[in-house]
């Protein structure tokens, strides 16, 4: 069985990294736009766009609306892949929008991302109507009555969103199922008390199952998957994880295109190592899900503790 064909989402325009981080420091439009072609050169289907603080930088919402109007035209004058806008603030996506040049695009730009708890849902789901837009839709939220929202841990329930959402953007922003993109959640494998990872593998499964959401695509935040671990093994282990959930559906990830956007060969000993990590975080008879968790650390330690750090 070949590895799953998964089309990378370009990380690298985001302060968690250290060029993005230089290039926004001192507003530097060539150095983005050298991100950009970087990421393009190396096959990557969507270029992410997130300007947005991190722990160790902090940065107002007026400085990125001040910065978008120069940075959009900049990163359109450097490459034609489409663009993915990250931020839930409807004011950053609609002067990202303002100056994008739908010419220019090889694709329909992204909007980062809608999930149940946005206050401003309805208006979000209009704006992605008027200006054509694919979306990314957050499954791990669900309605609830009255208007609410609530985190779910079942993957019928996330299912449930999903339908939901793709009801939504059908009725009101003429959205089909290929323009709707499912996060279905990750979570650091090492610290996944939860069952996040095997929650969002089953929430794809079962979507994958409905003939109602043919067509529909599902990414992941590549980098929380490994957080935390050694060098030595981390990216080797996000790249495991993609040849895993292609299997169960995900087609798209949001990934650092010089590290981890290419699954593993599915004959990696790393993927049936994986597999079993991932089959001990599911809780037995009698147990919690933290205690499975527990015991998924354990393994994942293991595997770090044969892969020494560099």
């Amino acid at each position: 069985m070949p590895a799953p064909k998964i089309t990378i989402i370009g990380e690298l325009i985001n302060n968690a990294y250290a060029r993005a981080r230089t290039a926004w420091e001192k507003r530097d439009l060539a150095g983005y736009q050298n991100l950009a072609r970087l990421q393009a050169g190396k096959g990557a289907g969507a270029i992410n766009v997130n300007v947005d603080g991190t722990q160790r930088l902090q940065v107002r919402i007026e400085e990125m609306l001040e910065f978008l109007p120069k940075l959009v035209p900049a990163l359109q004058a450097a490459t034609d892949v489409a663009l993915s806008f990250d931020n839930p603030n409807l004011d950053y996506q609609r002067v990202a929008m303002a100056h994008f040049d739908r010419s220019k695009s090889r694709a329909k730009p992204i909007f980062n991302s809608l999930a149940a708890s946005r206050p401003q849902l309805d208006e979000m789901i209009e704006f992605i109507r008027v200006h054509d837009m694919r979306c990314i839709v957050m499954a791990s939220e669900k309605f609830t009555a009255g208007g609410g929202s609530e985190t779910s841990y079942k993957a019928e329930e996330c299912h449930d969103t999903v339908c939901q959402f793709v009801d939504l953007l059908a009725s009101k922003a003429g959205r089909v199922t290929d323009d709707i993109i499912v996060d279905p959640g990750l979570a650091p494998v090492a610290a996944d008390t939860y069952g996040i990872v095997n929650l969002g593998l089953d929430t794809m499964r079962l979507c994958r199952a409905n003939p109602k959401l043919r067509g529909i695509h599902f990414s992941v935040g590549l980098s929380n998957f490994a957080y935390g671990l050694h060098k030595g093994v981390r990216h080797k282990l996000e790249r495991a994880y993609l040849t895993v959930a292609g299997r169960a559906g995900l087609d798209y990830a949001l990934a650092n295109v010089e590290l981890n956007a290419e699954p593993l060969p599915p004959e990696d000993p790393m993927v049936g190592e994986l597999e079993a990590v991932l089959e001990a975080g599911r809780p037995l008879a009698g147990e919690t899900l933290e205690d499975a968790g527990y015991r998924m650390t354990d393994k994942i330690m293991e595997i770090c503790a044969a892969y020494p750090a560099p």
